[in-house]
Parts: structure tokens; sequence; C-alpha cells
């Protein structure tokens, strides 16, 4: 279970978002929604522990995860909107070592099936300065085949995908949930993904008083 009360983020004089709250247990989604500059990216960094909230608290089951340090990031993956890949690594050496850093295990052949399914095959060998962005994008995501911690926090991870490559990648997501999973992304298109349910959270606009945020279940 994850959970946020009361949560603020400051940058430099000023407030983006304040009061933002939420409660989420297993199979369920948090989709963040809000205009550039309106504290998405920021939020989800607060849910990794990577970015520190100006005020509120935020738990994973039952406890605040700025006290349960390795034990929090042992399950967690978090995939931001940058790929986070090597440039001189292929994206096989990119997979194995996303693995190797998460101390998890990952056999060459189930790397190779993952970059497979994410359309990477006869690339995997290839040095990632050498791809597009779309395949970049793809060699990061890869991760998410074999991923089997329980909290996925996702920055944007449609951007630079084709048709077929969202609709793969939804329904990875969407298998998570349905394994039990929680998962918090945001996203500018929307696409449907299976869960037990789908909480909305708008950060500014038209839905909340500046600085604010407005949650709702699907």
């Amino acid at each position: 279970m994850l959970e946020a009360s009361n949560l603020e983020c400051v940058r430099g004089e000023r407030r983006l978002f304040a009061d933002v709250g939420f409660r989420l247990e297993g199979g369920e989604m948090l989709y963040v929604q809000g205009s550039n500059g309106s504290g998405k990216t920021s939020l989800l960094r607060m849910l990794c522990a990577l970015t520190p909230a100006a005020s509120g608290e935020i738990r994973w089951r039952g406890k605040p995860i700025g006290r349960l340090g390795e034990e929090f990031r042992s399950e967690l993956c978090y995939l931001g909107h940058q790929n986070a890949i090597k440039e001189e690594l292929t994206p096989l050496e990119n997979l194995r070592s996303s693995a190797q850093l998460a101390q998890e295990s990952l056999d060459p052949d189930a790397a190779l099936d993952a970059l497979e399914l994410v359309g990477l095959r006869g690339r995997e060998d290839l040095p990632c300065r050498y791809l597009s962005q779309g395949q970049k994008r793809r060699a990061a995501l890869a991760r998410l085949v074999n991923e089997r911690r329980p909290l996925w926090v996702l920055d944007e991870p449609y951007v630079a995908l084709d048709t077929a490559a969202v609709e793969l990648v939804a329904g990875l997501i969407g298998a998570h949930l349905q394994r039990g999973g929680l998962a918090v992304l945001t996203t500018h298109q929307a696409v449907p993904i299976p869960a037990a349910a789908v909480r909305e959270l708008w950060l500014g606009d038209d839905h909340a008083a500046p600085g604010g945020g407005r949650s709702r279940t699907c």
C-alpha cells in the first residue's frame, strides 16, 4: 500500500502544489495529470524518495519511506522521463546492467526475449548511441518485461513510442496491476489500462486551486 498525505512542493519562491494526498492498494494505478510546470515529475520523485517534500508524508506498507531506506528502494521500479541508459553500452548490456543494479537475476535468454518483445531484436548488440530516440526509449522500457517489484513509478512512459509500442507498454502495466502491483504514472496520452481502480490526480490547472491538487477514482 502506498499512501501520501498533505504533500507540498516548493521550487524557489513558487509553490507548485500543496495538500496533495492519495492512497493506493494492490492492483490500483494513480494517473497524475497537470499542465507543464505543475509539479508532476517533482511528485513522482518525491514518491521515490529522490526529492524531499516541503511538507507532508509518504508511507509504504504503513511506514514512512524516509525510514525504510533500501527496504523501500528494493520494492520500487522508477523509470524517469530520461531513459537512464548508457549510450556506449548496447541494449542487451544496459538491460542486464539494470537488473544487476537492482540485484535481480536476468539470464541472457530472458534478456533477449525482452528486447525482442519491445522490437529491438537484431539491435541488441548495437551501442545505444546509434539508436533512434524511439529505440532508446524501447531499450529503457525493456526493463518492465521481467520486472516484478511491486511499485512502478513511470514518468511519461509512452514518449517517443509508436502506437504498437504504446499498446505493448500499456499491456505490461496492466499485467503488473493484475498481479497485484501498484503503478503511478504521468502521460499526455490517454491509454486504457486494466486495473482494479484508476485514480486520477490533477496538479494545478483548471481542476484545482493554484498550487493545489484534486483526485478522483474512475
